[in-house]
């Protein structure tokens, strides 16, 4: 992890072309499925947490979308349009489709639902790309909260080698909301789920 950490202390010390370039380097994060969190982290010892939170932001949302695009053009290649016909497939996608924002904003709330996978699963799902970006918010209690501890820290070097940010009773608040919401979203997708079945059986 040197070389993360050698990466973040020079976009530290380039003036105004460090918050650019932190922003593309989240976008290839979240393309590449590399993980975010260290990259989430290290924002706010090196940008602040408003500063870095705005950033993180950012970049997560343009790098959602750009991976949410990528699924897109996957979904239409030989490899998985196969995948298309069979029932459960086309009855999850309905599911989360038929819920929309509230489903994946719920989800994107949720500490166990990786943020890069859950960008392409979606896109995948062929949710609308409205829903998709508007449910994004849901990104920021988490994304306040993890800048909030690289302030704390304040040593890039420190968190690229491993040294986990303290977690205060904030981390553990935002970790019951995450699981709750986990509950609900599987909760709606597992009724939307049994709904379009019902549907299908009965044509």
């Amino acid at each position: 992890m040197n070389w993360v950490s050698s990466i973040l202390l020079w976009l530290a010390g380039i003036g105004p072309w460090g918050p650019v370039l932190f922003v593309l380097l989240y976008v290839v994060s979240a393309v590449t499925l590399a993980p975010s969190f260290l990259l989430t982290v290290a924002a706010g010892a090196i940008f602040g947490v408003w500063k870095g939170s705005l950033l993180v932001f950012t970049g997560g949302v343009l790098g959602a979308s750009a991976a949410y695009w990528v699924a897109i053009r996957l979904a239409g290649t030989r490899l998985l349009r196969r995948f298309d016909d069979e029932p459960k497939v086309a009855v999850v996608r309905a599911s989360v489709a038929h819920e929309g924002v509230w489903v994946q904003f719920l989800l994107r709330l949720s500490p166990l639902v990786p943020y890069n996978l859950l960008n392409y699963a979606l896109g995948l799902a062929r949710v609308p790309f409205k829903d998709f970006v508007l449910a994004l918010s849901g990104m920021i209690p988490a994304i306040v909260m993890y800048t909030y501890y690289g302030k704390v820290v304040g040593d890039v070097a420190k968190l690229a080698v491993g040294v986990a940010p303290p977690r205060g009773r904030e981390y553990y608040m935002l970790l019951a909301v995450g699981l709750v919401s986990t509950v609900v979203a599987t909760t709606l997708i597992t009724r939307e789920a049994r709904r379009a079945i019902e549907q299908q059986r009965r044509r």
